[in-house]
């Protein structure tokens, strides 16, 4: 645990040194684009910040191939280095983006190329384990489709959702968290080292998205932009892949007594259909939403829009972060919550507190649909804006004082302006005379 520490504390470091440079960076290389009607920022932001981020991943995965445990994993496996592959082709065409604006098809075709090389480098879903039948061993092309789809999927979630100042590097943490969590119980509890890389790469995505957050909270002052959505998307899925589709489930036979019983005491975060959508659900919902409204509307699945579910929480009246925390509080409930449940399927106190944190859920996020007014004694203790009867007076009285401060200003020209005219008529009179 204490090299994972170490790992996530240097990509962290480095990557929140590194920010500062590449904004100055791309303020100098005009990676600032004008503000868009979809955008919720007021003035011009430089991109790029996925550059830091690429670094701190190269960081972390060069302190970790020189630690004494983790050192193990680039010897056993290729993954690290598939990894790293995919990441820099991913990466390259991110920051593309960032300053041209590159068609989103060529995107999608880049993407695909990035989860086609780490496939050809072993980073691949084997088989899958499914409940009541056993584990389902996969041919070449049907593990290449399956591990191509999800990495598509992943990197585009987490770009739909980069739409608030910390959104996606928040969520993604949260993700990665849980995701730690879970291989690093299979890897120690359960002694397969089969889960090693998925533990790194979660850690060294926490530290990638813990170091850039600093800068990227609102008010922002540099987007990571495509360069670091779509590199996070990637680790993501990677870590995915590399756990659910690379741990043999026969491996827990000693523990669970046969395959399906082992299969059956991972329901549900086990298999790769379930575990990665609950690590990615939120992103994943937006990013389903998206495509069905954009192509009821006639549109291309690809064509930007407001209806994303962060724009949706500012319509109905939360404020900028009141909306990013409500999105983190849901996505935390989600992948820990699968990940308790992983733990102990049969308890129902894990259910009962899923439920009971979903119905607080639910009232955050109809919050201003609500009213709330404190009681006399406790409006001293809580914000202004709460007390709703103080507030309503000052209001009124204000408004009376402003309406005869006007009525005041209104007077006074007119007399002015009255004697001006008498006086202007009697000089014009005397004139006359003489």
């Amino acid at each position: 645990m204490r090299e994972y520490l170490l790992t996530l504390c240097i990509t962290a470091a480095v990557t929140y040194l590194l920010t500062g440079p590449v904004r100055k960076f791309a303020i100098v290389a005009g990676a600032m684009p004008e503000i868009r009607a979809r955008d919720v920022h007021r003035e011009p932001t430089p991109r790029l910040g996925g550059i830091a981020m690429f670094f701190g991943l190269c960081a972390g995965l060069l302190v970790a191939d020189h630690l004494t445990n983790l050192s193990e994993v680039f010897e056993k496996s290729n993954e690290p280095r598939a990894l790293l592959s995919g990441a820099a082709l991913i990466w390259l065409i991110g920051v593309l983006d960032d300053k041209f604006e590159i068609d989103a098809l060529i995107k999608l075709g880049g993407q695909m190329i990035a989860a086609g090389v780490m496939v050809v480098q072993g980073l691949t879903i084997l088989w899958i384990p499914l409940p009541g039948v056993g584990t389902v061993a996969l041919t070449q092309w049907q593990g290449t489709l399956l591990t191509v789809a999800l990495v598509v999927i992943t990197i585009n979630a987490v770009n739909f959702v980069d739409g608030l100042d910390g959104l996606a590097a928040g969520m993604v943490c949260i993700a990665a968290a849980a995701f730690f969590m879970y291989a690093y119980r299979i890897w120690y509890s359960y002694g397969i080292e089969a889960a090693a890389p998925a533990s790194l790469f979660a850690a060294i995505l926490m530290g990638m998205c813990l170091g850039f957050l600093p800068h990227n909270m609102h008010p922002a002052r540099i987007f990571m932009g495509d360069s670091g959505s779509m590199l996070i998307g990637l680790v993501l899925a990677a870590g995915a892949i590399s756990v659910t589709g690379q741990v043999d489930p026969d491996l827990m036979n000693l523990f669970s007594g046969s395959e399906r019983n082992a299969v059956h005491q991972m329901v549900p975060v086990y298999i790769p259909l379930v575990m990665p959508l609950t690590i990615i659900a939120i992103p994943a919902a937006d990013l389903i939403l998206a495509i069905v409204r954009r192509t009821w509307r006639g549109q291309s699945p690809f064509a930007a829009d407001r209806g994303h579910l962060h724009h949706r929480l500012l319509e109905i009246g939360h404020s900028h972060s009141r909306a990013v925390l409500i999105m983190y509080f849901f996505s935390a409930l989600i992948a820990f919550g699968a990940l308790a449940y992983s733990v102990n399927a049969a308890s129902m106190w894990i259910v009962l507190g899923v439920v009971f944190l979903s119905a607080i859920g639910l009232v955050l996020l109809l919050l201003p649909r609500f009213t709330p007014r404190a009681p006399r004694w406790a409006e001293s203790f809580v914000p202004p804006r709460y007390r709703r009867r103080r507030a309503a007076t000052v209001t009124a009285r204000e408004t009376e004082a402003v309406a005869n401060e006007l009525a005041d200003e209104e007077r006074v020209p007119v007399a002015a302006g009255a004697s001006g005219v008498n006086g202007a008529t009697a000089l014009g009179s005397r004139s006359r005379t003489r």
